[in-house]
């Protein structure tokens, strides 16, 4: 088993930067993907970011392009999603997802465990 747990989310002003971090524990050092999704009030999950351990290769959705960075210590198996020119459409519960297959995926029915979720709020 696999327990991942979220931290670092809370209120920002539109324009600033936040970093959330989720530490891996139990079975982690077998996972090779780990990655970010985010749900908005009203709306639907949707993918955010993805790292590969294997060669750190990443993955981003559009709309964090540019503004989102993912990194981690894959000794640690801990995870960072540095965020910075936050929008107001920013604003969601934010969870860690790990994938057991070795290939970075935007699909969360392709991850195999998640953390509880950290809220980011976005003022403007």
């Amino acid at each position: 088993q696999v327990h991942l747990i979220e931290s670092g989310g809370g209120l920002v002003q539109a324009g600033g930067s936040l970093r959330l971090s989720c530490a891996a524990s139990g079975r982690a050092y077998g996972i090779p993907v780990m990655g970010w999704f985010r749900q908005a009030p009203g709306k639907e999950r949707e993918f955010v970011a993805a790292i590969n351990w294997s060669g750190g290769s990443t993955y981003y959705a559009d709309s964090v392009k540019g503004r989102f960075t993912i990194s981690g210590d894959s000794a640690k198996r801990t995870v960072y999603l540095q965020m910075n020119s936050v929008k107001p459409g920013d604003t969601a519960v934010y969870s860690c997802a790990a994938r057991v297959i070795p290939v970075i995926s935007a699909r969360e029915t392709n991850y195999n465990y998640w953390g509880q979720g950290t809220q980011v709020t976005v003022s403007s």
